[in-house]
């Protein structure tokens, strides 16, 4: 019975259509990718780890291999273009008492089919205590935090160009 049971599962769930994700990335980028950063040169920390996050997303999410630049089908090049640091909330003497980080990412996707370019955002929201400053290591991982969004909105857009 039980096994009558997973076999009509299964056959529900592609009988529905579904395909992961994975499918559809792969039909865009193929199944060799080299990624380049543009390091920033007053900031090159977050982009050694924008390089980090994009390869761990290729790797882990998609199962696509990194390859040097000439066996790739499709090369991803990323550009931080703008980082800011907006205050959010006040506290009663005036004092900023909670950020927003937005990263702004700039994608060009170079393959056979083309060149597609992609830009996505990240935000991230942290407190800091009255009267402090953002130390290095809260701008780190507000940086990083944020990055990663970007990251995620542009597997979801190379998902949903992917289905179409």
């Amino acid at each position: 019975m039980r096994i009558f049971a997973l076999l009509l599962v299964l056959f529900l769930w592609q009988g529905c259509g579904y395909k992961p994700a994975k499918r559809y990335v792969r039909t865009i980028l193929g199944s060799k990718v080299y990624t380049e950063v543009v390091v920033d040169l007053r900031d090159p920390q977050n982009s050694v780890l924008i390089k980090d996050a994009l390869n761990q997303a290729i790797l882990r999410r998609f199962g696509q291999n990194l390859v040097p630049r000439s066996r790739a089908d499709t090369v991803v090049r990323v550009e931080m273009k703008h980082l800011y640091f907006t205050p959010l909330e006040y506290d009663a003497d005036g004092y900023v008492i909670y950020y927003r980080t937005k990263v702004i990412l700039d994608f060009t996707l170079h393959s056979q089919k083309g060149i597609r370019h992609i830009q996505t955002s990240g935000l991230y929201d942290f407190p800091i205590e009255p009267n402090s400053v953002i130390t290095d290591a809260m701008r780190y991982i507000a940086i990083k935090e944020a990055a990663n969004k970007a990251l995620d909105r542009f597997i979801s857009q190379l998902s949903f160009q992917g289905a179409r």
